[in-house]
């Protein structure tokens, strides 16, 4: 094997995830474009996009473990946010065309925490009309800047916590836990909307994406010296916590083996049918995403849905 290959094999080897702290002003895109020129693996993608005047956990999965993506996406994301009240804009933030509330900012405290309740739990939210969502195969924010009308149908969200971190009106600081797929700047015009004098977004950082926190996160210029370095690998971690909250199963050598070719692997009595595991190797890897089916036997088995280890690895 020539070097050139052995470095191939290498590369194709590396899978895991790089939790960054993005800074303000770049975008998730930005940063995907950054890891892959300093780590120069052509695979490797975020897992939840993060406005570039936002910062904060933006988690982006390298190698193989982009295919986890779908996954880590999905989970619950947690913000600190910043919203000022007494007026609104058209992009729902500090970035928009501000229009001043013709009404007085009055309200107190504990108005503000009795109208943050009534956000929590599953409730329906439409989109911002300066957002990528798609209307018709074209995103809302480009129609938008034409000054074509943007009618967004509402969605589905769950907003699990809100709490008042400071009060310093106009302005609130806010915690806000809630599932993927939440526009905090929706959220802060409609706040505005209940509160009667409106309010937008004026500063947003993500405390949490998933399991993974800003105490995980590195911040881009640090992974960037890294890179310089080549010791970025310390800041790697293992693609099996990518998905840390899934229960595991240790699979032997010869049942990894087997997993890697789409082979059942026995359940225990105590399985439910219907439940993921991640199987893991004896040494930690992420071997695949398994679900527990009914064997042709009548016997419950784990069946590989997804198969991540390889021979390189």
């Amino acid at each position: 094997m020539n070097k050139q290959t052995d470095n191939q094999t290498m590369k194709n080897a590396i899978s895991g995830v790089l939790v960054v702290d993005k800074p303000v002003g770049m975008t998730s895109h930005d940063v995907v474009q950054a890891i892959r020129n300093g780590t120069s693996l052509r695979r490797a993608g975020h897992t939840g996009t993060l406005d570039p005047r936002a910062s904060g956990v933006l988690v982006i999965l390298v190698g193989p473990a982009v295919r986890l993506s779908e996954y880590v996406s999905a989970s619950d994301k947690r913000y600190q946010a910043i919203i000022r009240m007494g007026g609104k804009t058209d992009t729902f933030d500090a970035e928009g065309r501000v229009t001043p509330s013709t009404q007085p900012v009055n309200v107190t405290e504990p108005q503000f925490e009795e109208v943050l309740k009534t956000f929590v739990g599953e409730i329906e939210q439409t989109p911002p009309p300066y957002s990528a969502v798609k209307v018709q195969g074209r995103k809302a924010y480009e129609m938008a800047r034409q000054g074509e009308p943007v009618d967004l149908a509402p969605r589905k969200i769950t907003v699990h916590h809100l709490e008042v971190l400071e009060w310093a009106p106009p302005e609130a600081v806010i915690d806000v836990h809630c599932s993927s797929g939440t526009y905090v700047r929706s959220l802060a015009n409609d706040l505005g909307e209940k509160l009667g004098c409106g309010a937008y977004l004026v500063g947003l950082r993500r405390t949490k994406s998933g399991r993974f926190s800003l105490r995980d996160a590195t911040p881009l210029r640090k992974l960037q010296e890294a890179f310089t370095a080549g010791n970025w690998y310390q800041y790697l971690i293992p693609a099996a916590e990518a998905l840390g909250d899934w229960p595991a199963i240790e699979l032997s050598p010869d049942e990894v083996e087997g997993v890697r070719h789409g082979h059942r692997v026995k359940a225990a009595e105590d399985a439910v049918l219907g439940n993921k595991v991640r199987g893991v190797s004896t040494q930690g890897e992420l071997v695949a995403l398994m679900e527990c089916i009914t064997g042709e036997d009548g016997a419950l088995a784990w069946q590989p849905k997804k198969v991540f280890f390889t021979n390189d690895a």
